[in-house]
């Protein structure tokens, strides 16, 4: 994607803690010469050589899988924090924008076995079900309603390349404060932005 070098950010270690923290992604392949994206969890783990991989699954009734092929190379978008800026909280007359975070990745797609996915949907389970007041575990389903995981096919991504935009306002030092200020009024996406630029303080 295109990313003004203000707004790029380079940070291995952030990135991939966004990632954990914001893995409802969209995956995206080529049907028929047609961009199809499905809206997916995709977990960040690494491989057995070490290497950095998103781990997934989607149900076979979607065709997306059927044009999986070894060796295609898939864009897998997550989206984070975003929110209108207006200009009026600026020093000096400009056009409002928006200010967002968002990261691209992209990487080779591998079909896993049943097993691996079954695997893999225990450590989705296990992720998310920690903070529930009675969390519940696949290890204590019967397997009559396990054999769901015949109707998903589970894959990895072994990961190529790694793009990231953070857009906070970096071009804007001046007005820094008072956008933060403003930001803090308005809704849960616009103040977890402000929290961003505190964070990052020119």
């Amino acid at each position: 994607m295109y990313i003004p070098q203000h707004y790029k950010n380079e940070d291995l270690n952030e990135i991939k803690d966004f990632l954990a923290k914001n893995s409802f992604g969209i995956l995206i392949n080529t049907i028929d010469h047609k961009p199809w994206a499905t809206h997916i969890p995709l977990e960040l783990g690494t491989n057995n050589d070490g290497k950095d991989i998103l781990v997934g699954h989607i149900a076979k009734a979607n065709p997306q899988w059927k044009h999986f092929s070894e060796n295609q190379e898939v864009l897998c978008i997550f989206n984070g924090p975003h929110s209108y800026v207006s200009s009026s909280w600026y020093k000096e007359e400009e056009v409002p924008t928006w200010n967002y975070i968002a990261v691209h990745v992209y990487g080779v797609l591998k079909i896993l076995s049943e097993e691996a996915t079954m695997a893999s949907m225990h450590k989705l389970v296990e992720k998310y079900e920690q903070d529930s007041k009675h969390p519940i575990s696949l290890k204590n389903m019967s397997p009559k309603t396990l054999r769901q995981v015949k109707g998903v096919v589970g894959f990895q991504i072994e990961i190529t390349d790694i793009q990231a935009t953070y857009k906070l306002s970096q071009t804007r030092t001046e007005d820094h404060a008072k956008i933060i200020s403003e930001l803090e009024k308005r809704d849960a996406s616009s103040k977890s932005i402000a929290s961003e630029m505190k964070n990052r303080k020119p």
